[in-house]
């Protein structure tokens, strides 16, 4: 992936970080949580982050299925895939690196434009949606809740 996105210009590759971003915070809902926690039965602030990589990393169709209904990722094989992505936030720091030949991070690497920007996804916005409770699980999304109990 890094490879693919390297023959881009520096300005290109700063955009997939900022298009990256949106998508991150675009998938930042209270149900998106509550899927993790059913499929991996737990959640942190890190693995939430990672998670929401992989959903972007599944397609088009599947993540804006899973931001529009969460209870859609029954539907996914998540047994014999672990559901993290981490990798996948480093991809456009690695190619500016490579494209640039900068060998230190500074003010004009993807990262930072991109929080310039305001696409911070670390804590910088509200959550969508309604925070659960454990026992709410089964009712929120029933066909997760199904595959996974």
């Amino acid at each position: 992936m890094i490879k693919s996105l390297e023959r881009y210009e520096p300005a290109q590759i700063i955009e997939f970080e900022c298009l990256l971003r949106q998508q991150i915070l675009a998938a930042d809902d209270f149900k998106i949580i509550a899927a993790q926690k059913i499929i991996r039965g737990s959640v942190s602030d890190d693995s939430y982050l990672y998670f929401r990589c992989w959903l972007i990393g599944q397609g088009e169709e599947t993540f804006t299925k899973a931001v529009y209904n969460p209870d859609s990722l029954a539907d996914i094989d998540t047994e014999e895939v672990y559901p993290d992505f981490e990798s996948l936030l480093y991809v456009a720091t690695q190619a500016y690196h490579h494209k640039t030949g900068k060998k230190e991070e500074d003010e004009t690497f993807p990262r930072a434009i991109a929080i310039e920007r305001g696409l911070d996804y670390d804590g910088a916005t509200e959550t969508k949606g309604e925070d659960w409770e454990e026992e709410q699980l089964p009712t929120l999304l029933p066909k997760l809740w199904a595959k996974h109990n």
